[in-house]
Parts: structure tokens; sequence; C-alpha cells
């Protein structure tokens, strides 16, 4: 018997005893449609003669329907308090401690000392590494790669349906999903910002909230959501590959060369990337510690997600993300900017997620001309130039701390950008999905 994977499913099926109004309807031992135990009708065919750990999908699939135990009770509360007093608590609670929150629910207490809790692999020392190591990327690439990174998320209709009830649909939502995305790993990458009274730390907290109020406004207000189709809303292996896709590419790569273990640099940014995820909620069963590993979890993911893109969820959210001006305000500086940031995300898009196929982008409204890819070579060049200038000052006696004092304040700078990030869900806001299932989360 695998004691892991009992572990697991007795978690998922306990959410119904602990979650009653959440969770009370739902049927846990289905096998929602979103999974798939034939890797050729996968999001990843190309595993289909892979090796692939039978634990290891079972574990998947468990996940699939898993929401986030201590944060989802904490939104269950909106009914009694309201979704903007539960925001003010949580912030109260990072800021000051939980005794500073007048008659704190106990399920707010639960939820800080989760996030409290000291995992035993834990080594902040790395962690800051990590962060110093991220910054050079973040201050050079963040700005241009930020859009293109986000529309990852939209290639799948089942894991994309949860944005596309949010109201993301929208290019200004769409704007500012981009920019809250960005604040959030920016400000997690600021020096002391991941300690315990840290932005780092009370952001993840706000992000991990933010996706509970999803989940219980999509399963209990909008009545659009059909466990049987999609699983739970954002269930934990849908948030594995936003909070470790710079990890997985990086182990794909490895792997590739034939090594098993990560550098000293490669582990401060694989420890960084890994309590970042744990902050955000995720099961350390899905935060895998070598290069093989890493790249094991991300594949049995990839192999059991059914394939599937709906025009009217999928290329709405694309095409709503792509139109959308990212910059503060509409000094010819920033309409300069968004003009060479948005031709180098579409041809990230292009390369990245249609295998360079134009007339793919054509068909989800998507036009890519010879300027943008102009833009993405002289971006690419730029960046490419200035990452290895401050990965050579960094190597540099006397000049690493002040190569890394200018980082850190380019990323406050950015941070003033991206603007002040809500990290909210209003089920007011919510809309009804096109090509979305109309059916109760009870199956």
């Amino acid at each position: 018997m695998n004691t892991a994977l009992e572990r697991v499913r007795a978690k998922v099926a306990s959410q119904k005893q602990a979650l009653p109004a959440l969770y009370g309807d739902v049927d846990f031992d289905i096998t929602p449609e979103r999974f798939t135990d034939d890797p050729k009708t996968s999001v990843a065919p190309r595993l289909a003669h892979a090796k692939l750990d039978p634990d290891k999908l079972a574990l998947i699939k468990a996940y699939t329907l898993l929401g986030d135990v201590v944060a989802d009770a904490y939104a269950a509360l909106m009914p009694k308090y309201g979704f903007r007093p539960l925001i003010q608590m949580l912030t109260t609670a990072c800021d000051q401690g939980i005794a500073a929150v007048p008659d704190a629910p106990p399920e707010l207490a639960a939820f800080i000392a989760d996030m409290e809790r000291i995992p035993a692999w834990l080594d902040m020392d790395m962690v800051r590494e990590g962060q110093k190591l991220d910054r050079n990327a973040a201050a050079n690439l963040g700005p241009f790669a930020i859009r293109g990174a986000f529309i990852a998320t939209f290639m799948n209709k089942y894991a994309a349906l949860p944005m596309a009830l949010t109201g993301t649909l929208s290019n200004d939502t769409a704007a500012r999903r981009v920019n809250e995305t960005a604040t959030f790993f920016t400000t997690t990458l600021l020096p002391g910002s991941l300690e315990r009274h840290g932005a780092g730390f009370k952001a993840a907290a706000m992000v991990r909230l933010m996706h509970s109020m999803v989940r219980f406004n999509a399963l209990k207000r909008s009545n659009l959501w059909d466990v049987g189709v999609y699983g739970i809303p954002i269930p934990q292996v849908d948030q594995m590959p936003a909070g470790l896709i710079p990890i997985f590419l990086m182990s794909y790569k490895i792997v590739a060369t034939g090594r098993t273990v990560f550098t000293p640099e490669e582990r401060a940014r694989v420890e960084l990337a890994r309590y970042r995820c744990f902050l955000l909620g995720l099961p350390e069963d899905l935060l895998a510690d070598t290069p093989q590993g890493v790249v094991d979890t991300m594949n049995a993911r990839s192999a059991t997600l059914r394939a599937g893109f709906d025009d009217a969820t999928c290329g709405e959210l694309v095409r709503a993300t792509l139109n959308a001006y990212l910059p503060p305000n509409e000094r010819p500086e920033n309409k300069l900017f968004d003009k060479v940031e948005r031709g180098f995300a579409k041809v990230f898009f292009l390369k990245n997620f249609l295998n360079g196929d134009r007339a793919a982008a054509r068909r989800m409204g998507v036009e890519i001309g010879p300027r943008d890819f102009m833009l993405f070579g002289l971006v690419a060049l730029l960046v490419s130039s200035q990452l290895a200038a401050y990965r050579l000052a960094r190597n540099v006696p006397g000049v690493a701390d002040l190569t890394d004092r200018r980082l850190v304040a380019r990323l406050k700078k950015q941070l003033a950008r991206y603007g002040h990030a809500e990290f909210t869900s209003d089920a007011e806001q919510y809309r009804p999905a096109p090509g979305a299932k109309t059916a109760k989360a009870a199956t």
C-alpha cells in the first residue's frame, strides 16, 4: 500500500466533513472529465510512450480534487463577514499577528498558523540566496515575459475556466490580473519579503485567500461549475505550474544533460520556488527537490490533464490578455514600452504555445507581423546582454552588493508601475463563461 497516496486520498475525502457548506455535495470518488489516464488525449501526447510512475499519476489524480483546507475554511466565512472584512482581518494578522485581530475567527488563526509552520526542509539562508539570484531575471526579463507567461494558464479549457468566471475576459480586468501576478512574484524577491512579517509572506496569504474565494464563489454562487467535468476549481495541481515553471524548465535541461543533482546556485533557486509555493498552500508532495523528481511531477500533471481548447473561453482570455494595456498611464514612454512589450509577448506566445504556427494564431484573432518579430529580436538581444552583465558583476568582489542594490531598486520601481494589487475575487463581478456547462457543483 502506498501510504503517501492513502494519506492524500484521506485528506481529499475529509473536505466533505471539514467544510460541508462548501464541499458537502461533492462526490470525491469521481474521476472528473479533465483527468485522463491516456496520455494520447492529454495536453502532452508526446508522453504517450514515456515511462510514467503509476503512483505519481495516482497522486496527481488525487490532488485534482483537493482545494486548500485551511484557506477554504476561512473563505467559507464570506456569507457571515463579507469578503472585504475577511481581507482586512487577514491583512492585520499578517502585519501584526493574529492577536491584533479583535475576535479573530478560529479559521483565520488556523490559516495563519499553517503559513507560519516551518517545513523540515526549509533553509532560509538558501531561500535568501535564491531571491538574490532571481532578481536579475525579474528585473531585466520580467517586464517583457510576464504577459506571455500569464497566457500559459489559458491554453486548456479545464484549467482556464476559473479565470473566465472571474471576469478576466475584459481587457481592463486582464491587465489587472497580469499586473497582480507580476506584483506577487516581484514582491517575493525583495530582501526580507518572505520572513514572517514580510511583504511577500502577506502577498502569498492574499493570493491564497483569493484562490479560495474563487473556489467558494464558483461552487456556491456562480451555478456554472460542474465538478464532474472540471474537478475542484483551482486544484493544487493547477497552481504547481505557475509557481514552478522556471524550475521545471531548468530541470528539463539538467536531466537532458545527464546530471542528477542541482548545483548550489540551482538549489538556491529551487528552494526559493518551493518555499514560495509552500506559502501558497501547495502540498509538499508536489514540491520535488531533485531534477528528475521535478520533471516526473510535471510530466505526470501534463500527461493526465485532458487536452481541450474552447475559443469562447481560452481564445477570449488569450485575446483579452494580449490586447490589455499594462502600463499605469499613457505617457509617451509608457505607450512606447507597450508597443515593444506587446510585440515581444505575441511572438513569445507564438513560439511557446503554438509551435510557430502563425495561421493558428490568426484563427484565434492574434495577428503577428514582421514588426513583432523585429521587436522580439531586439528585446531578446537587449535582455540577454543585461542578464549576462549582471551575472558577471555578481562574481566581482566589491561590485556584487552594489549590483544587488541596483536590482532591488529596479524591482521596487517596477512594483510602482504595476500598481497596488487587490488580490480579491468578488462574486458580483463574475459572469457566465461562454460554453460553460450550467450544472451545479453536485454530481
